[in-house]
């Protein structure tokens, strides 16, 4: 707002509340950069699951105080074995290998499956579809080669002082790991 000459009249009602919002907007702007530069400068930490240690409870689904899980499914492409049958799209004995809901272990169709070439098959995962459950990760550990497993997607996640999800996990697979490598890969041994 600039200052008023001498000689000039009182400020206009219009005039007086554009620049009243101009400045409870930037002052809006000014709060929320500086709630984020001091949220990512303290931030040291944040929470991940360690995916050697996650026993696919489906807890990840149901305890975190989002109302969408940051827990998503993640796939290790390097393990995948890129089978007709995969154990963690399809369910135990499936009707037929097809992509119908009925064969189809994840309960949102959360797991695209893509045609390379015969054998094999490419499997992706939908974030925005993926709750956490880890029905997937399941099947993939306990029948195939374990080349999906679950991760804390960051961009999702509150890093909550204590994460509700680690608070429960039965596995004890919840850690904080530094901001500067915030993803626990799934290597082979």
């Amino acid at each position: 707002m600039t200052p008023r000459s001498p000689g000039e009249g009182p400020v206009s009602r219009r005039n007086f509340l554009r620049n009243g919002a101009r400045v409870a907007a930037l002052t809006g702007v000014g709060a929320v950069v500086g709630t984020l530069v001091h949220r990512t400068s303290s931030q040291t930490t944040v929470w991940q699951i360690d995916p050697l240690k996650c026993l696919r409870c489906g807890r990840c689904a149901t305890e975190c105080v989002l109302d969408q899980s940051a827990v998503k499914c993640v796939h290790s492409y390097d393990l995948c074995g890129y089978c007709e049958l995969c154990t963690g799209y399809f369910v135990p004995e499936p009707n037929a290998l097809n992509t119908g809901a009925e064969n189809q272990l994840c309960p949102t169709g959360a797991i695209q499956r893509k045609y390379i070439e015969d054998p094999y098959y490419e499997y992706t995962i939908d974030e925005a579809l993926c709750i956490g459950c880890g029905k997937c990760v399941e099947g993939c550990s306990r029948f195939g080669n374990g080349s999906l497993y679950l991760q804390v997607r960051q961009h999702l996640c509150l890093n909550c002082s204590e994460c509700a999800i680690g608070r429960v996990c039965p596995g004890d697979a919840f850690r904080r790991v530094p901001v500067s490598q915030p993803y626990l890969l799934k290597t082979s041994h």
